[in-house]
């Protein structure tokens, strides 16, 4: 593992209507590093996640990914190394879409409206990687909440992304399609990519991650390994359904939210 810092959290406040959320959080992750992000409900996992990619705005403290403050990253070229696959609920409730769809609309963002020379080879690769290349040309609304969670993985995967960031990928998906994340998330895994990824309960995927960073009450209560993270706040976590949106628009890769605070 390498030692160059991906993403640095200083005192990081955050407010959303008039009422703290997020209190004074510091941390960071390495290059390589897999890390989960664990807590009870209202912990203010997904407000953390949501304001590392800018969607949310901090009162105040910073956040810097490899060394670039999040308002300068956001405005470069450089934004396409971070991708966001936030939560999501059933196909039924999202945009009709082919898989090959979906995952086509990561290679476009700031400035890039149409999709290039090539585009459709990387996203086919992108699906074969997450095992979902030969349904490519089907309907993600006929897929498993296992498989639409796959094709947004894909989606973030198209860009090459370095730093992954997925707002509770296993909620709402059976021990099988779990087995088959943790397996596709296994095989991602290089010493050149970092995972900040939300979740409420291991199973298969404890093997997956260095260490957990623990919130209660939007304070930072535990970051380390997983030996006394059960007395740091998540031990009554469970799994179920997230309220997310399988939206090809806002499912990974750059978001374009205007500039987000430094």
């Amino acid at each position: 593992m390498q030692d160059e810092v991906a993403l640095d959290v200083r005192n990081l406040q955050v407010a959303l209507s008039g009422r703290t959320i997020l209190h004074d959080l510091s941390f960071q992750i390495r290059k390589g590093e897999a890390v989960a992000l664990l807590g009870g409900n209202g912990s203010g996992k997904s407000t953390l996640v949501k304001t590392l990619v800018g969607i949310n705005p901090h009162q105040s403290g910073s956040i810097s990914f490899y060394g670039q403050k999040l308002a300068r990253i956001h405005q470069s070229s450089d934004w396409a190394r971070i991708s966001y696959v936030p939560q999501r609920v059933s196909a039924a409730s999202g945009v009709p879409a082919t898989a090959l769809e979906v995952v086509l609309s990561g290679t476009l963002g700031r400035g890039r409206l149409r999709y290039r020379k090539g585009d459709k080879e990387r996203a086919l690769t992108a699906l074969e990687r997450v095992g979902l290349a030969y349904r490519a040309d089907e309907s993600v609304q006929t897929f498993s909440g296992g498989q639409q969670q796959r094709v947004l993985i894909a989606r973030a995967l198209v860009r090459e992304a370095d730093f992954i960031i997925m707002d509770e990928p296993a909620a709402g998906i059976d021990l099988h399609s779990l087995d088959t994340l943790a397996k596709t998330l296994n095989n991602l895994r290089s010493p050149a990519r970092s995972f900040l990824i939300v979740m409420h309960e291991m199973g298969p995927l404890a093997t997956f991650f260095n260490r957990a960073i623990v919130l209660s009450g939007g304070h930072l209560a535990h970051s380390g390994n997983f030996d006394q993270t059960h007395s740091h706040g998540d031990s009554h976590a469970h799994m179920g359904p997230s309220g997310g949106d399988f939206s090809p628009e806002v499912a990974a890769g750059p978001i374009d939210t205007g500039t987000p605070n430094a």
